[in-house]
């Protein structure tokens, strides 16, 4: 049996997501590591990432569509994507709250804002591959 067209935009934003955003954090990384400590330093390379975002996702979502029939998502789909949800929640709430932590220590905003983002980040990525797993697997 083959993918469906849900199956296949979930591999599509979890393989954005990780070549795209994956490749801020390395230059944010790296940004951080040379003493960058300025929050609007990096709303360039922010900027540059979200556009990148929006074209994959495009081109991959007309790729999987070209590939396969879309179809409306239908109760599975929405179960799949709720279980993932629920079950990858935990990894933001952590990072919200590392990142109140850090606040209240007095860590520089930079820290702070990429603490949380790097959570929002694995967050998704962990909620893609659960759904890819439940797809997979069956729920």
């Amino acid at each position: 049996m083959g993918s469906s067209f849900e199956e296949k935009s979930v591999w599509v934003q979890l393989s954005s997501m990780v070549l795209v955003l994956g490749g801020y954090f390395v230059v944010a990384g790296s940004m951080m590591a040379g003493g960058v400590n300025t929050l609007i330093a990096y709303v360039p390379l922010f900027v540059t990432a979200v556009v990148l975002m929006v074209i994959v996702l495009i081109a991959g979502h007309i790729l999987a569509a070209i590939t396969g029939r879309p179809e409306p998502r239908d109760e599975r789909d929405r179960l799949i994507e709720w279980r993932a949800e629920s079950n990858s929640s935990w990894v933001l709430a952590i990072g919200v709250l590392a990142g109140i932590s850090c606040m209240v220590l007095g860590y520089e905003s930079v820290w702070v804002a990429h603490l949380l983002f790097g959570s929002l980040f694995l967050s998704s990525v962990l909620g893609f591959v659960l759904q890819l797993v439940y797809y997979r697997r069956g729920v």
